[in-house]
């Protein structure tokens, strides 16, 4: 942290690395890492000064008399003029002037928010760019009391890091200190936070740190140690997470946006991408351990994805604490479920074709489904032992962006399986105690489609067209010629997934409302108290067969039972702890039998002692 006096604290809580930095009124210090120039000059307002080159490949310059909105450039020795890798707003696109951008210019309303408990949450994934029509932050503030009103607790962003083109989900970003331009200037972002939190809704954002975007990223020129020549990811040549600059990069990163923009967690996608740190303490566990130190009193929640099925980055301290990382989204989870439903096992659904409801009872009760067992998709072992994970520590969801746009035409579980499965799949993810994750729309039963876009050119846009049709022929939903799969670069593809908010209104769209405000309401009631207090899964399976799958859960504070039949026939109901407090259709259950797409949810007060 700096000091009381630094002037720097006008505008930052502690001190930036990369960048345009204002260090005093009318003052910004300028600093960018490139080993691999000689010479490089600043462009700022149209004027060019030499950067002062420092150790280890820095060049700085302290510029007086800026002001916030300022276009600056970096000029290369050969005269190429790029962005700044650390751009916090850009003028226009990620090949263009980067902005001064000024972090008190924006008057927090909700200043005293820290955020809420993470039992509490209720996350819903959302793309700014087709949430609403307009595609903004500013538009998507209008929708907020939608979430509040029924029951959501937190928002999820996906990734808004400045990517090439207009449109896109956010996972090529290449200038990853600012928000994308066609949703709105840094100002927008942090008037859509401060709203939700207005309404009580928390704010995560998804950010990507295992590679960069194909279009805009100039690192290569700038420092070519930034990557690995002889490692890669399935996007390109691995990061140096080890050399100190890069390191700085993405942890001051991290702070960047939860300092600035008071945002309420951060989901890392793909870590298991991020491969083979070699520093001391791998790069994931200084940037949580960065983060638990310098906000120690907010309620901040990081999550990961992850393949691996690894445990080591979320454990709890004796008090269940948090001293790294909160959740992990539980790919098990949905997989098995949606095989569950649909009976496809094309791709990584392979892995849950056999023993499916065996998969499933050991999601909910376990958390994962693989603990160590061999993938006949990837041909290795997988997981390790979940059981000593608290519920809280498994993001669930029975669809999201990855599940929904990696099927070549981007239906929803929905469209595939029917409302009457979906209904009671729907159900049990919202009275599970791991905390659910809902997609955009599924609250009102959204049968638009959401498909992978971009809005690429020339030969990269062949290139993505191609490799994309290519990568489907893996997955479900393939099922057509090549030539009918959506263009990703096509402008209605994109606007082809923008969410209908004309069915909230209709039938069928207030049924979903009622369902999801019902649940979310009997979840905050009598499950969210007893997860508080749970250190571990507290599940065990009762039946796993035919069809049905049944699971109790014991904490603390309550017990939770639940039974699901998706078979074809009515099934025994086995012995649930407490009273039903939920059943679907409403009938179920009565007699000692569960029909088809029936659930029943049982709770009993007390627990164990």
């Amino acid at each position: 942290m700096t000091s009381a006096t630094d002037p720097i604290d006008e505008f930052h809580a502690f001190p930036r690395t990369w960048g345009a930095e204002f260090t005093a009124v009318g003052e910004v210090r300028f600093r960018l890492w490139a080993p691999g120039q000689a010479q490089v000059a600043l462009r700022l307002n149209g004027s060019e000064t030499p950067m002062t080159p420092t150790e280890d490949g820095w060049f700085e310059l302290l510029a007086t008399g800026v002001s916030a909105g300022s276009e600056y450039s970096y000029v290369l020795a050969d005269g190429t003029a790029i962005p700044d890798p650390a751009s916090r707003g850009q003028k226009d696109d990620v090949n263009g002037p980067s902005l001064v951008i000024d972090p008190t210019s924006y008057e927090w309303r909700n200043a005293e928010w820290r955020g809420r408990p993470w039992e509490e949450a209720v996350i819903y994934e959302m793309h700014v760019g087709t949430f609403t029509p307009e595609g903004t932050f500013r538009a998507a503030i209008e929708k907020l009391p939608h979430l509040a009103e029924l029951g959501i607790t937190a928002v999820e962003v996906m990734p808004v890091a400045h990517f090439g083109g207009n449109r896109g989900w956010g996972y090529d970003g290449v200038l990853l200190y600012a928000p994308h331009r066609a949703y709105g200037p840094p100002e927008d972002f942090k008037a859509f936070i401060d709203a939700a939190h207005g309404h009580g809704l928390m704010v995560l954002l998804d950010v990507v740190y295992n590679h960069f975007g194909p279009e805009g990223n100039y690192l290569p020129l700038l420092a070519p140690e930034f990557f690995h020549e002889d490692k890669h990811t399935p996007w390109g040549a691995a990061i140096a997470y080890e050399l100190a600059p890069v390191r700085r990069f993405f942890v001051e990163n991290a702070l960047y946006w939860l300092d600035e923009f008071q945002l309420d967690g951060l989901r890392f996608d793909a870590i298991d991408q991020i491969g083979d740190d070699e520093s001391e303490k791998h790069i994931l566990v200084e940037i949580a351990e960065r983060i638990r130190a310098e906000f120690p009193d907010r309620h901040i929640h990081l999550t990961t994805e992850d393949s691996r099925n690894v445990t080591f980055l979320h454990e709890r301290g004796e008090d269940g604490s948090v001293p790294r990382f909160t959740g992990e989204w539980n790919d098990d989870f949905h997989n098995a479920i949606h095989v569950y439903a649909t009976g496809e096992t094309d791709g990584y659904y392979q892995d849950f074709g056999e023993n499916t409801e065996h998969l499933v009872a050991r999601t909910l009760a376990e958390g994962f489904a693989y603990q160590g067992e061999k993938s006949k998709h990837s041909g290795k072992t997988r997981g390790v032992t979940s059981t000593g994970q608290p519920p809280v520590a498994f993001v669930d969801f029975i669809q999201n962006h990855d599940q929904v746009g990696n099927r070549a035409f981007g239906e929803r579980l929905l469209t595939i399986a029917g409302p009457e499965k979906v209904k009671a799949l729907f159900s049990a993810l919202l009275l599970s105690p791991h905390i659910p994750l809902l997609f955009m729309g599924e609250e009102f039963g959204e049968t638009r489609p959401f498909l992978f876009f971009t809005d690429f050119h020339g030969d990269l846009a062949k290139a993505v067209r191609e490799g994309r049709r290519k990568e489907f022929e893996g997955h479900a939903g393939h099922g057509r010629e090549d030539g009918e799969i959506p263009d990703p670069n096509a402008e209605t593809t994109f606007t082809d997934c923008k969410l209908d908010w004309d069915k909230p209104a209709s039938t069928e769209g207030r049924e979903w409302m009622d369902l999801t405000h019902d649940l979310l309401a009997l979840r905050r009631e009598t499950i969210v108290p007893m997860l508080g207090s749970a250190r571990d899964t507290g599940g065990r399976i009762l039946k796993a067969e035919n069809g049905l799958v049944a699971v109790a859960w014991r904490f603390p504070k309550g017990e939770i039972g639940m039974a699901i039949n998706l078979g074809n026939r009515p099934l025994p109901l086995p012995d649930l702890p407490g009273e039903p407090a939920h059943r679907l259709p409403a009938d179920a259950g009565e007699g000692g039998m569960l029909g088809p797409d029936g659930i029943v949810v049982t709770i009993k007060a007390g627990g164990r002692a």
